[in-house]
């Protein structure tokens, strides 16, 4: 794959390229890396799990963190019928701070992945920026299931704005 689209959200790219300069090259490696010439269409399953082992390859591991919900919102009488033991938030992969969601599958979870997940990773001490992976328009329309999109989350940030909970982001659109 190709970086065809960078977008530096609240200095992301900045930020990244002064303290994480040899995770950054490595994230650049892991794009370089992945291809999947020769398929009419990509399959996103594919390219996450051929991401995967790459990023795995260079030393970046997954980190998950429990979620210990509350009962204190619900309404007087309400009792949930299941139950929330065992439910966690995954970031892909993290090195030395960094961390990096890779996103080639049919759910459109960038924004949240940017906005949210990134900024409790954060608040959590284990990542101070991150790295969305995502394909850009023209590849995603290659692809065997609908995805979003690069151009589609630079819209989406750049109509949200900046708050002062974010963390620096650096998006990537890859394409081959």
């Amino acid at each position: 794959m190709i970086i065809a689209g960078v977008y530096s959200f609240k200095g992301g790219k900045e930020v990244i390229e002064g303290h994480s300069t040899l995770e950054l090259a490595e994230v650049m490696q892991v794009i370089q890396a992945v291809t999947m010439s020769g398929k009419t269409l990509y399959s996103p399953a594919a390219l996450n799990e051929a991401c995967r082992m790459t990023f795995q390859s260079f030393g970046w591991q997954g980190r998950r963190i429990a979620c210990e919900y509350t009962a204190d919102f619900y309404t007087p009488g309400y009792t949930p019928s299941t139950t929330t033991h065992g439910a966690f938030r995954e970031i892909d992969f993290v090195k030395n701070k960094l961390g990096v969601e890779v996103q080639f599958g049919k759910y459109a979870f960038m924004v949240y992945n940017v906005c949210a997940k990134m900024t409790i990773f954060h608040n959590m001490g284990i990542i101070d920026a991150g790295v969305e992976i995502v394909p850009v328009r023209d590849f995603a329309a290659e692809m065997s299931t609908g995805v979003s999109y690069f151009e589609q989350i630079v819209w989406d940030l750049e109509n949200r704005g900046v708050a002062d909970i974010d963390i620096p982001v650096l998006v990537l659109g890859v394409a081959v």
